[in-house]
């Protein structure tokens, strides 16, 4: 296949392109420097004056769509969140605008999501059945970017919407910010302690996208998360074991909320999802379990 891969160099996007290139296929990534190639990959420009990255690739199988500020970095001012919603929205405007200009389409649009978009709750497990929307900043930014990017449905375009859970990576995700009080020996409880965390290892994220490209049969929204969502307190202790380290410091919500501000919703609030859909589809995790996982991380 021919994959263009918009976030292409991104935390994702870098591993997700190794992995494409691996299994035999051209990645084509979207960058707003100026066009070159290099190692194999060609660089198209996009989302820069006068770019018409459309005219500059031939026919291709099909978009990846990552492109977006990242919601792990930096404080959530509102000046940030603005950020984060509307890079979202126009890269993914400018994706549907480009599909709609190639003479053939594309046969899939694997657009990126998050679990975010599901009500925070104790009690309740959300399967890609659920309907139920939060209500809060980053639910909405979730809701409105799937909305848009079911437009490509109209040029008869194969769409998957891979929501996300808490992505942990070496280099990025939210497990460096996590990890860093247990390096201190000040790591422990992180408010209740019984708020759902549900996670994914970066590599599981990689190979769900690569197995949603390959299988015609997958569509719609599809969880991204491990098998084996955990309870924070439970998350913590294990980081402290792998780390050999205490988990004793609790930390009360009202300290994380004045360290990260609306933020904190991410490690304070959390959902129970589960990756019905990629189970019952034969997708195989690498990390189905997080020990073994923070193992290979840490």
């Amino acid at each position: 296949m021919r994959v263009v891969i918009t976030g292409g160099t991104g935390f994702i996007g870098s591993i997700l392109t190794e992995k494409l290139q691996k299994h035999g296929h051209d990645v084509i990534i979207f960058t707003r420097k100026p066009s070159s190639k290099h190692n194999g990959v060609q660089y198209v420009q996009w989302l820069t004056d006068h770019a018409s990255p459309e005219d500059e690739i031939d026919e291709i199988d099909a978009i990846v769509n990552l492109a977006g500020v990242s919601i792990d970095n930096g404080r959530w001012t509102e000046e940030r969140k603005r950020q984060i919603y509307d890079s979202r929205i126009t890269a993914t405007a400018e994706v549907l605008r480009i599909i709609k200009s190639l003479p053939k389409k594309p046969s899939v649009l694997v657009n990126a999501s998050a679990i975010g978009i599901y009500p925070q709750s104790l009690t309740e497990e959300y399967t890609e059945e659920s309907n139920a929307v939060g209500d809060d900043f980053l639910a909405k930014t979730v809701y409105d970017w799937e909305h848009l990017a079911q437009t490509a449905y109209d040029f008869d375009v194969r769409t998957v919407f891979t929501r996300f859970g808490i992505v942990l990576g070496k280099d990025g995700g939210a497990l460096p910010l996590i990890q860093l009080p247990y390096k201190l020996f000040a790591g422990g409880k992180i408010g209740s302690g019984n708020q759902w965390f549900s996670w994914v290892h970066v590599e599981d994220v990689a190979n769900a996208i690569l197995f949603t490209l390959e299988s015609d049969a997958i569509e719609g929204p599809v969880n991204v998360v491990a098998p084996s969502p955990m309870h924070m307190n439970a998350f913590g202790k294990t980081i402290a074991k792998v780390l050999y380290r205490p988990h004793w410091f609790p930390v009360p919500s009202f300290a994380m909320e004045l360290a990260l501000g609306e933020k904190s919703i991410i490690v304070l609030k959390g959902q129970h999802v589960l990756p019905k859909k990629l189970l019952e589809k034969g997708f195989t995790f690498r990390y189905p379990s997080l020990e073994p996982a923070l193992k290979n991380l840490l």
